[in-house]
């Protein structure tokens, strides 16, 4: 798809600057000389290795900690989505919302100086306090800790 758009890209600017000579010629003839010329601009891509190489993705393929953003018991704090937070009940959606617009934490133990937090609150995160962990904030994940775009 990548290669047809820049193909298309590059035709059509090598186009603009081709001459416009079709004042009285015969449809064929234009067709012809059009055929040639959209060959040799393709020849002249191709030779120029223009598709030979494409660039590397700039993502993280193997992110050690992918188990903590929600795919298992420990939820990571700093880069775990809101949503997470599902799979607990009684944190979703308000503490869940503390949880996840607070932070970074350096330790789990952090999570309880958020400032607002009501004494049943404070319990309900020491009931799941064991299944809290913290690792460095991640900014391919903590752009999405509190809305990932996924609705109902």
């Amino acid at each position: 798809m990548k290669t047809a758009c820049v193909l298309a890209l590059l035709v059509s600017s090598v186009a603009a600057f081709a001459p416009n000579t079709s004042v009285s010629r015969p449809v064929t003839e234009l067709a012809a000389e059009r055929r040639e010329f959209m060959s040799q601009a393709a020849a002249a891509v191709a030779g120029a290795g223009l598709f030979a190489f494409a660039p590397a993705a700039n993502a993280i393929r193997d992110y050690e900690a992918i188990g903590y953003l929600g795919g298992g018991n420990i939820v990571d704090l700093n880069n775990a989505n809101v949503r997470v937070y599902l799979k607990m009940p009684g944190l979703y959606p308000t503490v869940a919302g503390k949880l996840a617009s607070h932070g970074p934490y350096k330790t789990v133990s952090d999570i309880y100086n958020i400032e607002g937090l009501s004494q049943p609150e404070k319990d309900l995160m020491k009931k799941y306090e064991n299944r809290f962990t913290v690792t460095p904030p991640s900014a391919d994940y903590v752009i999405d800790r509190i809305n990932n775009g996924l609705y109902r």
